[in-house]
């Protein structure tokens, strides 16, 4: 567009952004995204210097506060996430905890879903504590548990949806306006819905945070993490926390993260095709004694995944009939899945909870949760959908 046109130029759909969103090319004209591996950068004079580092001179300064392919990656998720500003993270919980903690001091207060992931909920639970940030844990479906947990000091409230592992859906919506009664910002991890299935900025909620490591980047290469919301948030809270506290995102993790996000739609469209034939299948097994899939009408949320989520994405949750020795047999029976904790990978992912990701919480608590010792989480990849189940149904029968 020439500098007299006074036009945007015009949006492009989702996929489109996924491609070219936020790229910056250099003086050589380069196709793909450049790799910029450098600790910091020359300034022409002693002036422009003192101006960039008063904010006074555009530019870049130090690779802890900024970088040009990291840059390109947070404009290239703020294109996709339809967010104003964002700052990407070392990992997904550095993007947790720098959402939480950039905008919180003693005395105030965090409200949070009893359902999170195990280090979440550390984070939430053990760690804010300690600095006089106390912590509230409701059962996350429950909107009347949020209206009473809400105090005038409330801050933040920080959720999954769906959860981990157990896949409930919350109404953004509704949590949000419950948080902004008494002014407090509303944070959704949502990386199990990703940002093709759920828009929680446009539902309600003020801050989006992914760990990058799972289905952006996909394929099991790189840690990432990255928050997103309005410029005035980023401004405010966490561009100066990062700044000073360091859990920057390396140029090369953000580099292989913009390839991960070339092929996201079409890798994660594949994968939730799969995962609804595969949790058809395991439905029907008479070793399975519960199965959850956003993508199903039996889901105990349908109604809500209706009005929120456009799809249910590639993670399925099921219990073992015969608890931890039974679930175990099937992990170790299975020939093409693979036991890890990781998930939205390209390779089919089963992970023990009980054992794993929520090891550190307490039998009740856990069993408070719908986590059971026979509770297994499966991430469904990218093989053909009919190996992936017959896979399991193999492990299944050999229970």
């Amino acid at each position: 567009m020439s500098a007299a046109s006074s036009n945007p130029p015009p949006a492009f759909h989702p996929e489109t952004e996924l491609v070219h969103g936020g790229t910056m090319r250099s003086q050589f004209g380069e196709t793909s995204e450049a790799l910029f591996l450098t600790q910091g950068f020359v300034y022409d004079s002693a002036e422009q210097c003192e101006a960039r580092f008063k904010g006074e001179d555009p530019g870049y300064l130090y690779s802890r506060f900024s970088n040009p392919t990291v840059a390109m990656f947070e404009k290239r998720m703020c294109l996709l996430e339809g967010a104003e500003a964002a700052r990407a993270t070392a990992s997904g919980m550095a993007a947790v905890t720098a959402s939480l903690v950039s905008q919180l001091k003693a005395g105030d207060h965090v409200v949070a879903a009893k359902a999170l992931f195990g280090s979440c909920r550390y984070v939430v639970e053990d760690l804010l504590p300690r600095f006089g940030v106390p912590s509230t844990l409701v059962d996350g479906a429950d909107l009347d548990q949020w209206r009473k947990a809400m105090k005038p000091n409330t801050k933040a409230v920080f959720l999954e949806s769906p959860t981990n592992p157990t896949l409930d859906v919350y109404d953004i919506g509704e949590i949000s306006k419950i948080a902004h009664s008494v002014g407090a910002t509303v944070i959704v991890d949502n990386v199990f819905a990703t940002p093709l299935f759920q828009s929680p900025l446009k539902l309600g909620a003020d801050v989006v945070v992914y760990s990058a490591t799972k289905h952006i980047d996909g394929q099991g290469r790189v840690l990432g993490g990255i928050i997103l919301s309005s410029e005035k948030f980023i401004q405010e809270n966490v561009h100066q926390f990062l700044r000073q506290t360091g859990p920057s995102m390396s140029p090369f993790n953000a580099w292989v993260l913009l390839k991960g996000l070339e092929t996201l739609h079409i890798r994660v469209a594949r994968q939730t095709e799969s995962a609804a034939k595969v949790a058809d299948v395991l439905a029907r097994h008479s070793n399975i004694t519960r199965l959850i899939y956003p993508g199903r009408a039996d889901h105990p949320h349908a109604a809500i995944i209706k009005k929120q989520m456009s799809g249910g994405s590639n993670i399925i949750a099921f219990d073992v009939a015969g608890g931890k020795p039974a679930a175990f047999k099937f992990l170790n029976a299975l020939r093409l899945a693979k036991i890890s904790n990781n998930l939205g990978d390209a390779k089919s992912i089963v992970t023990h909870p009980a054992t794993t990701t929520h090891q550190r919480l307490k039998p009740e608590d856990r069993a408070e949760l719908g986590i059971t010792d026979g509770t297994v989480r499966l991430s469904v990849g990218l093989e053909y959908a009919d190996d992936i189940a017959g896979d399991l149904v193999s492990a299944l029968d050999k229970i």
